[in-house]
């Protein structure tokens, strides 16, 4: 792939998450995220490893198959990561992070990437599940979709998989509406949320009895610690 001028924020996540495929523009622009906003690289540390103990719930259930909306880069402890001998689907619609994608799991078994759009499921080849629980992720994605459009994207992938699935999300809560300079850099219109709010738009998703917590506390092991990372992200697992 050719060297991109203008940087990505999957690419920018990489980077703070100590992968490798982002380039010196997305070293540059995470540079100036963090100089705005510095605990951003924790955060997203944290946010993976919610990914990782989410997922793991999923796992320790007896799923075994995987769908994953907004996917960005499949590395450092995404969702095959921690679902072996699992099938997952990373999906997206951002080409160049289909591409990329597919190159990352590429010869990984039961692993593929291609295009989905979280609001459109007729651009998704759904598995052949035989009935059997699914995982859906949409994490880091709530964020981009205006209220109504999230709670008919959700009832529609509650209609769309088979009872006993569950889903894994993660959100955005308006304590980044504090750092107004960050929010204008990453350039995109974002719909922020309160663990309450969030809860008002799962529709027939049932929440697990973990509830909504802070992301970086959610799922920790008696006598584990969130440490100081603040308060900027909640998320869960939700049941059909």
């Amino acid at each position: 792939m050719d060297t991109p001028d203008t940087p990505s924020t999957a690419r920018i996540i990489d980077h703070w998450l100590g992968g490798s495929h982002h380039h010196p523009v997305d070293v540059a622009a995470a540079g100036a995220l963090e100089a705005a906003y510095p605990p951003g690289p924790a955060v997203f540390r944290d946010l993976r490893r919610f990914i990782g103990r989410a997922v793991g719930r999923l796992h320790a259930l007896g799923i075994r198959d995987y769908l994953v909306f907004g996917a960005g880069i499949p590395t450092c402890g995404n969702v095959h990561e921690h679902a072996p001998d699992s099938r997952v689907l990373y999906l997206d619609i951002d080409a160049e992070n289909i591409a990329l994608g597919r190159e990352v799991v590429a010869g990984v078994p039961g692993v593929e990437y291609a295009f989905g759009d979280l609001t459109d499921l007729s651009t998704v080849t759904l598995p052949d599940w035989n009935g059997s629980p699914v995982g859906v992720a949409v994490f880091g994605l709530p964020v981009f979709f205006d209220d109504d459009t999230l709670r008919r994207a959700l009832a529609d992938l509650h209609a769309a998989v088979p009872a006993g699935s569950h889903l894994a999300f993660d959100f955005d809560s308006r304590l980044l509406t504090d750092h107004p300079q960050v929010l204008a850099m990453m350039g995109e219109p974002f719909h922020m949320r309160e663990p309450a709010e969030f809860a008002a738009l799962l529709g027939p998703w049932t929440l697990t009895a973990d509830g909504i917590r802070p992301a970086a506390a959610w799922g920790l092991a008696d006598g584990e610690s969130p440490g100081a990372v603040p308060t900027n992200f909640y998320g869960g697992l939700a049941s059909a």
